[in-house]
């Protein structure tokens, strides 16, 4: 695997994940159907700890930073 999630990438989805997971937490004990969606805010930290989107390359994208030779 190699890393294809950039610096300003990753401190995105690290915002976005804990938000979601905040969202999740809020709805815990109230019995709201959707709070399992804020769970689904582990994906991009996770993405962003590893440097590695799969997505990525279906996609064709890369946001990591090209290396000089």
């Amino acid at each position: 695997m190699t890393r294809n999630v950039g610096g300003i990438d990753r401190i995105l989805r690290i915002i976005v994940g804990l938000a979601l997971i905040a969202f999740a937490l809020g709805f815990i004990g109230k019995g709201s159907a959707y709070a399992w969606l804020g769970w689904i805010g582990i994906v991009p930290i996770l993405t962003a700890l590893v440097g590695f989107c799969p997505l990525y390359p279906l996609l064709g994208l890369n946001t990591c930073p090209m290396e000089k030779k």
